[in-house]
Order: structure tokens, then C-alpha cells, then sequence
């Protein structure tokens, strides 16, 4: 079987240095907010060419501080792409904000940036730019519609580490950004973590105190804050992965190539190439998506939808269930996701191609 995701294989190549890494953690006695933090906030915020990152728990809090950081909240509008993961959506909705949907590109999967200024209102604080998939969004197009209208531009690059758009790394374009270490993605600890990061040196120092209840001096709370904090083991693994991190987009761009120049079912249609694509996820799409991943399946490949159901379909948001965005309808009824990692050998990814070449409609 070609697992989706063998999560044990890749991280086993770096078993030795994360061993290392953890043993130094127990021995130190030092497990929350000490130097493997800070040398990773150092070393992360270098790398995505920013001022500051600053380790938080997860990347839904990534974005909800990013939001309580300035100061948003009740009667705010924050506009997101309609085809994101449900913790976008969260973030807002958790900050008393309103989430307001905008259709992607069908060829992107990304906001469709032509259809951001007419939802555009006086309540309108943020644009809240998603690098799905691992594919960079249109941030130019984005900056200018928010430098127009005086709004902030909240990067969630929780798939996209390492990606770069027109000579810069996404996390330093907009004003901050949230990244997710999920144990999946392209830079994952072991455990829930993410990151902020960000120019704005005032943010940056309200988010710490933010992640540490509030906390700016130990024991004096200037602000009502929560706890979420990434702590020092996933720090320290951190550390050590993020050596790798542009060997494994390599890679993963090395395996996108191969999968666009030799699939050649015309039952599949494949993502775009985009030179700034870090491939966190190859997402197909298929009209009988469930056929395909039935088909893959009985041939050894596992596959995962990346996501059956849109956030205006969801429960918890029962108040958009009748509305209609079909763009985003169509996209979450067709996507079937590819293995796409480090752990793939040549065969595998051979087997993939060949499989899905053979599959008939």
C-alpha cells in the first residue's frame, strides 16, 4: 500500500538530530518559553525574512491573536476565501468578527482577488489571504485593494512554508501571518504549533503577551490573554526540520512535475503549475471523485479529499447553509489529493501515474 502520508518515514531521516534535540529539552528542565523557543522564533523569523515570529499552540490561534492583536471584534468584517479550511473561518467567528465569503478562482483554488472589493464595506478590517494547498496567492493584486481601502492583510500560510512570491517568502508580505506546524505539513513538529509572524513590532509584543494570558512582566497582566504557547520540544524539532524544509519543497516540487507531465487521463484535471507552488497538497480533480478514489484504492494508492464539505455547508454554520457559491461547490465535490512527500520512492510515484492513466470514467 502507497500510504497518503507516512509521517513515521520522513521524520525517521532525521531521527538521530530530533533525538538529540528532545534529550537536550529533558535534560535542560526547561520545557516552556527558554532558548529552543527563542532560537527557532530567531531562525524562523530570518528565514521568512520578517522581524518576528512568535511561537504559538496551534494555527487557529495563530490567527485568532492576529485578530485579537488588533483590536478587532464585534460588528468587524474579515473577508476569506469561501473554499478555506474551517479554521479560518473559526479564527474570525471565535474573535466576535464576521466572516465574509468570497469565491476562488476555480483555476487556483485561491481568492478570487477580481471579487474581493465588492464585498468590500465601512466595517471591513482585514482581508484574510490563504496560500492554499501550497500555492501563493495573488498578493499583489490583494495588497493593492487593501492599501486602497485601508486594510490589514492577514497571511495564513499554514500550507505554504517556504513558498516565495515574486522574490519574497510568504509570511512578509502582508502585515502578519499565521503558520501551522501540524505534524503533516511541509514544516511539522510532533504535536499541535504554529507561528506568527510579522514586521510590526507593536503586534509583534502584544501577541507574546497575548499567548502568555496576557502577560508582558511575569505575574502583571496588561491584557485579558489566553495560553498558547509552543513549547520546547516542538521547538527543538522544529529546529532541526527547519534545516530541510527547502529540501523537502524540493522534493515535493521534484514529484509535482512528474505527476503534470505524465498524467494524461482527460478525466483529471491537474493543478497549475505556479513556479511559487511548495506542493503541500497535489489536489486533482475528477467529476466522479469517489470512483477515482475507490479505483486508487483497490490498486494499493490512498488518496484524501482536501475538503468534502465548504464551511457554508458545515453545521456550526447552519445560518449559511442555503446560500449558494458554486465555484466553491465545485471544487469541494471534485478534489482528490495525491501523496505528495518526501517518503515517496520513484516507483511509487511511477505506480501513481500509471494507475491513475489506466482509470476509465
Amino acid at each position: 500500500m502507497i500510504k497518503f502520508l507516512d509521517l513515521h518515514k520522513i521524520n525517521e531521516q532525521y531521527r538521530d538530530e530530533i533525538d538529540d534535540a528532545i534529550k537536550q529539552v529533558l535534560d535542560s528542565g526547561c520545557y516552556l518559553l527558554s532558548v529552543k523557543l527563542e532560537k527557532f522564533e530567531h531562525d524562523f523569523a530570518e528565514y521568512c525574512q520578517t522581524k518576528h515570529a512568535i511561537g504559538v499552540g496551534c494555527g487557529l490561534d495563530a490567527l485568532r491573536l492576529i485578530i485579537e492583536a488588533y483590536g478587532f471584534g464585534k460588528g468587524d468584517e474579515i473577508i476569506v476565501p469561501a473554499n478555506t479550511y474551517i479554521a479560518c473561518i473559526l479564527a474570525i467567528s471565535h474573535s466576535s468578527c464576521e466572516p465574509v465569503l468570497v469565491e476562488p478562482d476555480i483555476n487556483t483554488y485561491n481568492i478570487n482577488p477580481d471579487l474581493i472589493e465588492e464585498k468590500i464595506t465601512p466595517t471591513t478590517k482585514a482581508i484574510m489571504a490563504v496560500h492554499l494547498y501550497g500555492q501563493v496567492c495573488l498578493l499583489d493584486k490583494i495588497k493593492a485593494i487593501a492599501e486602497k481601502h485601508d486594510l490589514k492583510i492577514i497571511e495564513d500560510s499554514s500550507q505554504a512554508h517556504g513558498a516565495v512570491y515574486k522574490g519574497k517568502k510568504v509570511g512578509s508580505v502582508g502585515d502578519a501571518a499565521a503558520f501551522s506546524f501540524y505534524p503533516s505539513k511541509n514544516l511539522g513538529c510532533m504535536s499541535d504549533g504554529a507561528a506568527v509572524t510579522t514586521n510590526d513590532n507593536e503586534l509583534a509584543k502584544k501577541i507574546r503577551a497575548l499567548r502568555n494570558y496576557g502577560c508582558i512582566t511575569k505575574y502583571e497582566m496588561e491584557y485579558k490573554g489566553s495560553n498558547s504557547r509552543l513549547d520546547e520540544i516542538q521547538a527543538a524539532i522544529l529546529n532541526v526540520k527547519l534545516k530541510y524544509l527547502d529540501q523537502e519543497n524540493k522534493k515535493r516540487k521534484e514529484i509535482a512535475t512528474v505527476y503534470i507531465n505524465n498524467i494524461k487521463n482527460k478525466a483529471i484535471i491537474l493543478p497549475i503549475n505556479d513556479p511559487s507552488h511548495v506542493w503541500h497538497l497535489f489536489v486533482i480533480r475528477c467529476k466522479n471523485r469517489q470512483k477515482l478514489k475507490n479505483y486508487l484504492l483497490d490498486n494499493g494508492i490512498q488518496t484524501m479529499i482536501h475538503y468534502p464539505i465548504p464551511p457554508h455547508k458545515q453545521k456550526a454554520y447552519a445560518l449559511w447553509n442555503d446560500l449558494s457559491y458554486p465555484v466553491t461547490e465545485k471544487i469541494h465535490n471534485e478534489v482528490l489529493s495525491l501523496p505528495i512527500n518526501s517518503s515517496l520512492k520513484d516507483s511509487d510515484i511511477q505506480k501513481i501515474v500509471e494507475v491513475i492513466n489506466s482509470y476509465e470514467q
